[in-house]
């Protein structure tokens, strides 16, 4: 039985996976979906990066998980990938879902060339907070008008996390991993994302939804997750 641990992006708790969950735990796997501190149910919770990546590596050790396949998506992806290093042999796979991904030194912002001084912006006049864009921002990733509002009724995200530099302590290309990209959100990986698919370790599987699949798709997504784990075994 492959353990799942879900880890959904910016603004978003564990409830972004509800859609997800059902689906793999009816397929005979152990689902666990995690709300990173400061977000949904956790807000108030100081939070930076590191606390994101410990976020992690508890909901796997204090459960006592084997066989785990690590699911981060957006900024997520950047704790997950920091996480999936730390667990050792508990973990089978590291699934990034259309996500950033950890670069020694690097944070969040690092990646956002032509977005750093808006987010930075929005940080400061929102006490150390990113607030959801609003509802425009969302047009164009098969999202509904109903999941566009669940986004953007999510927490802000406190802003310490996407400013903190990621550290690795090897290459991130020996993990085992899969990248789903999201087409409407660009039809190519980043360059940092297509430097790793040369590994022969990463695999490259691609969903013709947007950045949101757990909204847009979470039936697709879930069959996506269930195949690339059973590739895992």
């Amino acid at each position: 039985m492959t353990e799942f641990v879900l880890v959904a992006g910016t603004w978003l708790g564990s409830w972004a996976w509800d859609e997800v969950v059902p689906e793999l735990r009816a397929a005979g796997h152990g689902a666990h979906a995690v709300t990173l501190s400061g977000l949904a149910e956790k807000q108030g919770v100081p939070a930076g990066q590191r606390r994101h990546v410990q976020d992690i590596v508890d909901a796997v050790e204090h459960n006592d998980l084997r066989d785990v396949v690590l699911v981060g998506h957006s900024y997520a992806g950047i704790p997950t990938g920091q996480a999936a290093e730390l667990i050792g042999d508990r973990l089978a796979r590291v699934i990034f879902v259309d996500s950033s991904v950890p670069a020694e030194g690097e944070s969040f912002l690092s990646g956002w060339p032509d977005g750093r001084a808006m987010v930075e912006g929005a940080i400061a006049e929102t006490g150390g907070f990113w607030p959801p864009p609003a509802a425009p921002e969302y047009a164009g990733q098969g999202l509904t008008d109903e999941q566009i509002n669940r986004i953007v009724t999510g927490s802000p995200h406190p802003g310490a996390s996407l400013t903190e530099p990621a550290t690795l302590s090897r290459p991130l290309g020996e993990l085992p991993a899969t990248y789903i990209k999201c087409l409407l959100d660009g039809a190519e990986p980043n360059p940092d994302v297509a430097a790793l698919l040369t590994s022969d370790r990463w695999r490259l599987v691609e969903m013709d939804t947007g950045h949101w699949p757990m909204f847009s798709q979470p039936r697709e997504l879930a069959r996506v997750l269930l195949a690339e784990a059973a590739k895992t075994s």
